[in-house]
């Protein structure tokens, strides 16, 4: 997938923009704090019908402005023309439409303008709670599964069922509590099966990458966690019901997954050096582009890199640089404040490229001379 051109209108700091990009490499450079990292939100939006900040839309409006707008003119990897528009108000809800038709139902969008982000909010994977892992996995399956995003939803208003539930002072109906329990396991068996088979396939497409940036230094892998491993879901999630209503809130489900995640045979929160941390985040990012591009759709995602450069030694820069570079991947965005970066990165392309200067939401483009003179 290819996005030739992108319109915005009031979207975060930026107060109008359009770029004709390239179809290879589009690089954004400015100093932090300038929208660079807005614009790459913008094309997330267009993807996931979201931010990939904030799931409150108003929260994306550029302040003292009434609505927003975003709109993208893409080519699929067979040629055919695209056409993506959303637009919102305040106070009313937002439009999204492809090809002039609007979405009776968003997540229909999702999966069409497959995409990966790349950014330094990654290292929550690593840092953060299991729900940042889960939330990693459930963005690449649901690009490519309709049926999984049906079977979480599903899921989880049967968990947010329960757990009102649960939160009563009286004891619950034991016919209402029974249903929502077995519409968790029968969804949530769809969900776990789903996610392991992903992280089967995931993990040695993982580790190819991180053993090529790191020059085979060391040793990264992953472990999926799932209360489905101990047995029917249906009563695990019964056995503790007395503790559930303790507590007022259900402690077993797919909503508990995890995907450990081990450099050296030890979990990575304990090991290594930000680099490292670094290394893997996106080593793992790339792989789930390789694995999006593997499935049936056989789309080739946008690939968005946002200040990936800080924290990492020259050899992994360079091995990082010679992989997007490669015919696999295909439309990139890069975002830095280093011009010496970009340099390499350029200097190592024969592709074709397009540099913005971005400062204060407004963003221009630059030719090739003028950028050796900044």
């Amino acid at each position: 997938m290819i996005l030739n051109k992108i319109s915005i209108i009031n979207y975060k700091n930026i107060k109008e923009a359009t770029l004709d990009l390239s179809p290879k490499m589009n690089c954004l450079i400015g100093m932090n704090g300038v929208g660079k990292t807005n614009l790459l939100d913008a094309v997330y939006y267009l993807s996931f019908c979201r931010s990939a900040y904030t799931s409150i839309d108003s929260q994306v409006i550029r302040h003292g402005e009434p609505f927003f707008v975003l709109e993208g003119s893409y080519e699929s990897d067979l040629g055919d023309p695209m056409q993506v528009y959303c637009g919102m108000k305040q106070g009313t809800k937002k439009h999204f439409k492809r090809n002039k038709k609007e979405y009776k139902r968003l997540s229909e969008h999702i999966g069409i303008i497959p995409l990966i982000f790349v950014s330094p909010a990654d290292t929550l994977l690593i840092e953060g709670g299991s729900e940042e892992r889960r939330r990693l996995m459930d963005v690449v399956i649901s690009q490519y599964d309709r049926g999984y995003i049906d079977a979480l939803n599903r899921y989880n208003k049967a968990l947010q069922q329960r757990n009102t539930l649960l939160k009563q002072e009286d004891e619950p109906d034991e016919m209402l509590m029974g249903i929502c329990e077995e519409q968790m396991a029968e969804a949530g068996k769809v969900v776990y099966e789903k996610r392991d088979a992903f992280v089967k396939e995931l993990i040695p497409l993982f580790q190819h990458i991180y053993q090529s940036v790191s020059e085979d230094r060391e040793a990264v892998s992953l472990n999926y966690i799932s209360h489905c491993q101990r047995g029917d879901l249906l009563d695990v999630i019964r056995r503790d019901r007395f503790k559930d209503r303790a507590v007022g809130y259900s402690l077993h489900g797919i909503h508990r997954d995890d995907l450990e995640m081990t450099l050296g045979g030890y979990p990575i929160k304990r090991e290594g050096s930000q680099g490292q941390h670094k290394t893997f985040v996106i080593a793992l990012k790339l792989a789930q582009f390789s694995f999006l591009k593997r499935t049936p759709g056989n789309t080739t995602p946008l690939l968005l890199l946002d200040d990936i450069f800080d924290k990492l030694d020259a050899n992994r820069v360079e091995q990082i640089v010679r992989l997007v570079s490669s015919d696999e991947y295909g439309q990139i965005f890069i975002t830095d404040t280093n011009r010496d970066h970009l340099d390499k990165i350029l200097s190592r392309t024969g592709f074709d490229y397009k540099i913005f200067s971005v400062d204060n939401g407004e963003i221009s483009e630059k030719k090739a001379k003028e950028v050796k003179d900044v």
